[in-house]
């Protein structure tokens, strides 16, 4: 195969779209992971030749090393300039009352399959030869989709910011044992994007927690987050951040897009217990129960 090629996990709709698009666009072909063949054939309708669907789950570690011998084949010993790990899906609730099949969903979808994605795409990006140089050309990297989750936790969100907090470390760890492939690892860091998974906020079902001190803040935080989804970043934007660190001589090793980038830099800067006030102000979780 010519074109540069990239693997995009979560290709069906939202961030992994758009970065399909912003790259197929640009040049690349990319092999774009679903996990329904009506979302594979839309992919194709949509972008033709310059895409080939991979149908898998990435918790499912059979079907990812499957789909990764299929590229190999394409491929034909040269190296994939990208792996994009994208899919992810987001779950809320309070934690003391969250169901722990949802939290292990959370860190399965969101953690485990970039483990999993990794480990089989990795050779093919060039992490797969000693020191010295990886076979099949120049290495590619490795491009891991965080979010501003990942440094600012908000409440009823701990399953998803604890994977995002965690999918730094992760990516912090890869960065520095690929050094001797010379495969680099960067971190896209979203805030709010315009696509559906904010329209399942209002789909989110809380008569689980009715009975508990935190029903008026769940809705309060369900009706924010309808608003900031309508004003968020178009999904685009996330793609050519995804182009940038995968072309860039020198990318960074982190690039945060958010439409609210003064309310994100104040939590990062601004003392803990004031930022607990702030928010606990705004959701009503300072008002007695």
């Amino acid at each position: 195969m010519n074109k540069r090629s990239v693997v995009v996990t979560g290709a069906s709709t939202g961030i992994g779209w758009a970065t399909t698009k912003v790259l197929v666009e640009s040049g690349f072909h990319v092999f774009g992971s679903v996990r329904k063949g009506a979302d594979a054939e839309r992919l194709v309708q949509a972008f033709g030749d310059g895409v080939t669907p991979l149908l898998f789950d990435v918790t499912d570690e059979a079907a990812v090393r499957e789909a990764a011998l299929q590229v190999e084949a394409v491929l034909g010993g040269t190296n994939l300039a990208g792996l994009v790990n994208n899919a992810g899906v987001a779950v809320a609730g309070p934690l003391l009352h969250l169901p722990l099949d949802e939290w292990r969903k959370q860190l399965d979808v969101n953690l485990t399959g970039v483990v999993i994605a990794t480990q089989a795409f990795a050779p093919l990006v060039g992490a797969r030869k000693a020191a010295g140089g990886p076979a099949g050309g120049t290495p590619g990297r490795i491009v891991n989709i965080g979010s501003v989750g990942g440094r600012n936790a908000n409440p009823f969100m701990a399953p998803y910011c604890t994977t995002k907090f965690g999918l730094e470390g992760l990516s912090e760890s890869l960065r520095r044992e690929l050094l001797p492939f010379g495969v680099d690892v960067v971190v896209i860091a979203p805030g709010a994007v315009a696509t559906p998974i904010w329209d399942k906020a209002d789909e989110i079902d809380t008569a689980a927690y009715a009975g508990t001190v935190y029903a008026p803040a769940l809705e309060r935080l369900r009706a924010y987050m309808l608003s900031i989804g309508k004003s968020g970043l178009a999904p685009e934007v996330i793609g050519q951040a995804v182009r940038t660190a995968l072309t860039a001589p020198r990318p960074k090793t982190r690039y945060t897009l958010t439409p609210q980038p003064f309310q994100f830099w104040l939590g990062q800067v601004l003392p803990k217990r004031m930022v607990d006030q702030a928010i606990g102000k705004r959701l009503g979780l300072l008002e007695a129960p």
